[in-house]
């Protein structure tokens, strides 16, 4: 891992970050200079070998506990990391979900409403709080991890492709509203990536992708760094695809 950039004023927060993308955003964050809030809802044992990652390298993180489907959780969350690093949080990484996978004559409300809840209401409130501090600083990066099943039908995933559907019209609704204060909102669309939440992809579902292999959460993180970077600062309201082509 290479050496972390310069310290950067206020720090970032990233869901679900104990393992997957968001331990590898995490890392390429800290590499940048920021001071990373990893969260996790039970995963206490990853997300501080996550931090140890960062700060055997250089850098500042601290594992933050909430389930960021808790309304509770946005302040939570936010306080902890304004008290840890005395300064407002000025990157924000929607990454926290769940899925409840079942065909829709047999998805129950439970299964509709958990996956929602996780992956679509926690971001908006995470994203309402998020925006306090960095309207004021009028600075601020938000992206949201989506997914390429909001782009391409995937079935028995109609709460799941609903959910980031509707987090890709979030990221451009509010991107609009908050551009002329100097704050981005961006997505990435992740397609099969390598992580416990796909499981073992079978051999019919590489060969679809075009690119006939399975992508990596750096692959991911690395274009998470780019729009969380003052290069991005032009880039706003944007769907960035990471899935070989299969949404194409």
């Amino acid at each position: 891992m290479a050496e972390p950039g310069p310290k950067r004023e206020g720090s970032a927060l990233v869901t679900g970050a104990s393992r997957g993308i968001g331990a590898a955003v995490a890392r390429a964050l800290a590499r940048d200079g920021w001071r990373v809030g990893v969260n996790y809802r039970s995963d206490r044992s990853g997300a501080e070998a996550v931090v140890s990652d960062i700060e055997r390298d250089g850098g500042e993180a601290v594992a933050l506990a909430a389930d960021v489907a808790d309304p509770d959780a946005p302040d939570e969350l936010f306080g902890a990391l304004e008290s840890r690093f005395d300064g407002p949080v000025l990157v924000l990484v929607n990454n926290a979900g769940i899925s409840r996978d079942d065909l829709t004559p047999s998805l129950d409300d439970e299964e509709w409403n958990a996956v929602l809840e996780t992956n679509l209401t926690a971001a908006f409130r995470l994203t309402r709080r998020a925006l306090k501090a960095m309207l004021r600083a009028r600075s601020g990066r938000i992206v949201n991890v989506s997914s390429a099943v909001a782009l391409r039908a995937n079935p028995g995933q109609a709460n799941y492709a609903a959910a980031k559907a509707g987090l890709i019209a979030l990221t451009k609704t509010s991107a609009v509203e908050v551009a002329r204060r100097g704050v981005t909102v961006n997505a990435v669309a992740p397609g099969l990536i390598e992580t416990d939440f796909i499981g073992g992809a079978s051999k019919d579902i590489v060969q679809a992708i075009p690119a006939r292999r399975i992508g990596t959460p750096e692959e991911v993180a690395a274009c998470v760094r780019f729009l969380t970077s003052d290069e991005a600062s032009y880039v706003t309201g944007a769907v960035l695809t990471v899935d070989g082509g299969l949404a194409a």
